[in-house]
């Protein structure tokens, strides 16, 4: 049986799931294309994170990826001018609340982005100018905790407004926009 692999920039405001079981009305991944039967996210963007989304109908290269060799990077719009020693805090690792109790993240790779990125307008307006400068950072890690990134930039006094996912190992998310499903013969995710 061949498999089918597939890169998404998934937008703003949908589930990364094909099937929703509670009542309340969800944009779901199917609705973006018409993916063959079996077809899985690879990991999770929660509804409000955009970006990078690798799908796949193969169990196996799912749990490669999904393993914490693999880096995942993030680039964060957030709440005010990040400064440098915030930076170094989050390299360092943070204290965030998960599962009831807390935990310490592991050493990441943070940076300062200079140019603003040119992701398009997000399907909700974020917020406007007169409530004060917002700035970018990119943050990698390779654990995957309940919303970790924007946790980790609210534990350093800057709460992420916008958070899109650039890359996973070697798989960058190009410039795909917003909705923008490519197919591929596989995913080379190794460093």
């Amino acid at each position: 049986m061949s498999h089918h692999h597939f890169i998404l920039h998934k937008p703003y405001g949908y589930l990364s799931k094909f099937i929703y079981e509670l009542k309340r009305k969800k944009k779901l991944l199917g609705e973006l294309h018409d993916f063959p039967n079996g077809t899985m996210a690879i990991g999770r963007l929660d509804e409000d994170s955009e970006g990078l989304l690798l799908l796949t109908t193969d169990g196996k290269v799912s749990e490669q990826i999904r393993s914490k060799k693999v880096d995942k990077e993030y680039y964060v719009q957030v709440d005010g001018v990040i400064t440098q020693a915030a930076i170094e805090i989050l390299k360092a690792g943070v204290e965030i609340g998960f599962d009831g109790s807390k935990y310490t993240t592991k050493k990441c790779e943070a940076r300062l982005l200079t140019e603003i990125p040119d992701f398009g307008p997000r399907g909700k307006k974020i917020r406007d100018e007169r409530h004060g400068p917002t700035s970018w950072a990119s943050i990698t890690v390779n654990e995957g905790k309940f919303r970790q990134v924007r946790k980790m930039t609210a534990a350093v006094g800057f709460p992420t407004l916008r958070l899109v996912r650039v890359r996973i190992g070697n798989v960058h998310l190009q410039d795909l926009k917003a909705g923008d499903v490519m197919e591929v013969d596989h995913f080379s995710v190794e460093k």
